[in-house]
């Protein structure tokens, strides 16, 4: 998860860099000067994707949030490119605090904690000799895992095997890494369907245990 948060930051950066040396000299209407322009559609659409990592990385309450949503405010005589980098200071910073690991998210602890929560559930359900609803509740966090992954990356959602593909080509994992998630995938899917006979209660162990590695590898 780290290494895909840092990814996302250093191509924004780099979005960043790109719209500032685009900007165009054009004459201001209310002050008659001459200065850099860029249209807001540009200077919006890259907006969008900083205050969404932002949000990730530093949680929607943080001080960053609030500092880059300031930011973005329109103010008198106020140009695009004026806009564009107050928001890159900000976003810059937060750079900084994230590669120096000084961020830790609320959300990522608490969706880590709901992650623990639930692979427990289903550690005490095979325990008790529900292997299917076992691996229903196994498969349901790997989903949502994925689920989170795509966000980050500006995937769209879909199915596990789907998701799956996407992530890696995108490169948030390897080739092996995306093997053991389709079996996984198998396994779920099979139980969610009522079929026990197709897989056994040590998959099913092997499974959760699968599933905790994925999580503490990515999240």
């Amino acid at each position: 998860m780290t290494a895909l948060f840092g990814k996302r930051f250093g191509e924004l950066e780099q979005q960043l860099m790109e719209l500032q040396k685009s900007a165009v000299m054009r004459r201001n209407g209310f002050t008659d000067k001459m200065e850099k322009y860029l249209s807001w559609d540009v200077v919006l659409n890259w907006g969008v994707k900083a205050r969404s990592l932002i949000e990730r990385t530093c949680g929607e309450n943080s001080s960053q949030l609030q500092m880059f949503n300031k930011s973005e405010e329109q103010r008198s005589y106020d140009s695009n490119v004026d806009r564009l980098n107050r928001m890159g200071a900000v976003f810059l910073a937060t750079k900084e605090d994230f590669e120096g690991g000084y961020l830790n998210s609320l959300r990522n602890l608490v969706q880590a904690e709901v992650f623990n929560n639930e692979l427990e559930q289903a550690e005490e359900l095979l325990g008790r000799g529900y292997a299917t609803a076992s691996a229903v509740i196994a498969g349901v966090v790997l989903e949502t895992a994925l689920r989170d992954l795509c966000s980050i990356s500006g995937i769209e959602h879909g199915s596990i095997n789907k998701m799956n593909d996407d992530l890696a080509k995108a490169g948030a994992y390897n080739a092996n890494q995306k093997k053991q998630i389709t079996s996984l995938s198998a396994i779920r899917n099979s139980a969610a369907h009522g079929k026990p006979e197709e897989f056994t209660k040590d998959q099913v162990r092997g499974m959760i245990d699968d599933v905790q590695r994925f999580l503490v590898a990515h999240f």
